[in-house]
């Protein structure tokens, strides 16, 4: 927060090669690149989140109709259909195993990077504040 310069290792000092001012737009620039990058694979968690259980519901509804299948096909004894049914409740456990934690880390990571960019954007009016 006291530096006067801006680290030649620095993501801002990207920016900084066309000006060496550090002005509001700059900045914004900054900010906008390093939401970016906090937010990148977020995507990502959200479509396996959201997904995942309808997968999991297909897998359930083919191995139902799997078990029918059999049923038709043999004397239909309730080993066929006990067999069948804990395939299908397999299928839909793992679908929802998998978007328990993508939708938890979903949360947990856009968390992590609101709180970042929220940083991001005190520090940068901080540093606009203190030129003024």
């Amino acid at each position: 927060m006291g530096a006067s310069t801006v680290s030649t290792q620095s993501y801002l000092n990207n920016f900084l090669r066309s000006s060496s001012n550090v002005t509001k737009d700059i900045l914004s620039l900054g900010l906008i690149a390093a939401t970016k990058e906090a937010t990148k694979g977020l995507s990502v968690l959200s479509v396996f989140a959201s997904t995942t259980p309808f997968i999991g519901l297909f897998g359930t509804v083919v191995s139902i109709l799997d078990t029918f299948t059999h049923i038709g096909q043999s004397s239909g004894g309730m080993s066929v259909i006990a067999g069948g049914v804990s395939d299908a409740l397999v299928a839909t456990a793992a679908g929802i195993f998998v978007a328990i934690f993508a939708y938890t880390y979903h949360q947990i990571l856009k968390r992590k990077s609101y709180e970042l960019i929220s940083f991001l954007e005190m520090q940068s009016d901080a540093i606009i504040a203190r030129k003024a």
